[in-house]
C-alpha cells in the first residue's frame, strides 16, 4: 500500500520564562497523575470520540474490503490525533519561534524535515482509518514558541509520549504489518527525539542558550549532553493506548488545559499539506517495507 499523494480529501483545520509549569503538568495531565475530574472527563471525551469513529469504521467499504478491528482503529486514531499535534508543533517552531532563525542550518533542516516525516505519518494512519483526526486544534505551556527552554521540554515531552504510543501498537496491534508499521514510525520519533536534545547546546546566548537540561514527560531535568541518553527506548509502563491519549489532554481539552496551567488564550490549528520526504530511501513504500 504505497503512501497516499493527494490530500485534497483532508478536511481543513477548525478554527513563565523557564518552563511549563512541569510539576502541575506531570501531577493533573501525564499518564501517572491524570487523576482529577477535568482530566478524566477530558479522556472520556477522547475514548468517545475513538469510539464513535470505530463504530464510523467497523464495516466493509464499497469495495469490500475488510474492516479494521476497533483495537487497531483505536490505536490509529489516537496517533493520527498525535500525528497531528506534531506536526501544528514543528510548523509553528518553524514559523514563529524567535530561536529558530538563530539556530544552525543544518539544526534548522532537521525541523523542517521533522514536519515533513510526521505529515506523511498522518496520512499514512488515514489512509488506514479513512478517519479524519477527531482534534484539529491545540493548546500548549505558556511561552511555548516565545522561550527556547520551554519548546525544548515540550518537544522532547511529547516526543516521549509518542515513542511509548508506538510501543503500545507494536504490542498490541492485532497484525504483523502494523506492528512492524508502528515500529518503523516509532523510530523515528526516536530520532526526533534525540535532535530535539540536540538542538540545546546550539541555541544561541539572546534565546537563553545554550541549554544545559532538558525535562521531558517524566518530569526530571536531564542533561542535554549527550543527547542520545537513551540505552532502550522508555515504554513509561504503558500498555494500553487510553493510558497514551492521557497524555494528549492538556493539548486537545480546554479544561485540562487550563488544569495543567496551559494558556488557553489561544489555540493552533492543524493545517494539513502534502508532504515532501528528505530522501526517496526513507520513504514508505508498502506495509511490508520493501
Amino acid at each position: 500500500m504505497n503512501l497516499p499523494h493527494d490530500v485534497e480529501t483532508l478536511r481543513p483545520s477548525d478554527e513563565n520564562p523557564t518552563g511549563m509549569s512541569r510539576r502541575s503538568f506531570f501531577k493533573r495531565a501525564t499518564v501517572f497523575g491524570a487523576t482529577s475530574a477535568v482530566a478524566l472527563g477530558g479522556l472520556v471525551s477522547l475514548a468517545s470520540a475513538l469510539d464513535q469513529d470505530a463504530e464510523n469504521a467497523n464495516h466493509k467499504d464499497d469495495h469490500g474490503k475488510d474492516k479494521l478491528a476497533k483495537g487497531d482503529h483505536d490505536i490509529l486514531v489516537a496517533a493520527e490525533i498525535a500525528e497531528a499535534l506534531a506536526v501544528t508543533t514543528y510548523s509553528n517552531i518553524i514559523n514563529i519561534a524567535p530561536f529558530f532563525d538563530r539556530l544552525p542550518s543544518d539544526d534548522q533542516g532537521y525541523l523542517v524535515a521533522a514536519r515533513q516525516e510526521e505529515m506523511s505519518h498522518f496520512l499514512l494512519e488515514q489512509s488506514v482509518t479513512d478517519q479524519f483526526t477527531p482534534f484539529t486544534s491545540f493548546f500548549y505551556p505558556k511561552h511555548m514558541f516565545a522561550d527556547a527552554q520551554t519548546t525544548l521540554n515540550t518537544l522532547v515531552t511529547l516526543e516521549d509520549a509518542f515513542i511509548a504510543a508506538y510501543l503500545i501498537g507494536v504490542r498490541n496491534f492485532s497484525t504483523r504489518d502494523l506492528r512492524v508499521t508502528a515500529a518503523r514510525i516509532m523510530g523515528i520519533e526516536s530520532d526526533h527525539r534525540t535532535l530535539a536534545r540536540v538542538l540545546a547546546g546550539d541555541v544561541a546566548p539572546q534565546d537563553g542558550g545554550p541549554i544545559e537540561t532538558i525535562t521531558g514527560i517524566q518530569g526530571v531535568a536531564e542533561s542535554a549532553d549527550p543527547p542520545n541518553n537513551n540505552g532502550y527506548e522508555r515504554t513509561l509502563c504503558l500498555t494500553q493506548i487510553d493510558q497514551a491519549v492521557q497524555a494528549l489532554l492538556p493539548f486537545v481539552d480546554m479544561a485540562s488545559a487550563k488544569a495543567a496551567g496551559f494558556d488557553t488564550s489561544k489555540s493552533y490549528p492543524f493545517e494539513p499539506f502534502n508532504p515532501t520526504l528528505p530522501s526517496p530511501l526513507g520513504e514508505f513504500i508498502s506495509f511490508k517495507g520493501c
